[in-house]
């Protein structure tokens, strides 16, 4: 290898450290880290939120499915707040439900959540999820 290919090696090599280094977990107050994950992640300028459920901080889940949506989009809320983030600045959102029937129902309560220019959004129809509930969502948010 010649020493200008050691140099661009080098560079890279750097730089992927220095992004490893800058990672922030972010943990919203109040919540109890648990799992084998972060709720999220900031490396610098860029949050990557761990899949949201609908439990609330007791852990249950409402009867009410659009209740259920609600409280998983405010626990990604509060996983944004806490890295000093709003909505505004999510850029993709991935939504795995456990019944296709409720799509419509859960769309409605998003739309009142993401506003005009949305997300990116992925919806897939899932066999089932490891919780208990019926829904989960992940979101990319950026400063």
């Amino acid at each position: 290898m010649n020493k200008f290919a050691w140099v661009v090696l080098l560079v890279f090599a750097g730089s992927g450290a220095s992004l490893y280094a800058q990672r922030k977990i972010i943990v919203p107050p109040g919540a109890k880290p648990g799992g084998n994950y972060s709720q999220g992640i900031l490396t610098g300028d860029t949050l990557f939120i761990s899949g949201q459920g609908g439990e609330d901080a007791a852990g249950k889940i409402p009867a009410n499915f659009e209740a259920e949506v609600k409280q998983c989009l405010d626990n990604i809320d509060a996983v944004l707040k806490a890295a000093g983030m709003s909505q505004a600045n999510v850029v993709s959102v991935q939504v795995y439900l456990a019944d296709r029937a409720k799509f419509q129902q859960m769309n409605a309560v998003y739309t009142t959540y993401f506003k005009d220019p949305r997300p990116t959004r992925t919806t897939v129809v899932v066999a089932g999820l490891v919780g208990p509930g019926n829904i989960e969502i992940t979101v990319t948010a950026k400063k």
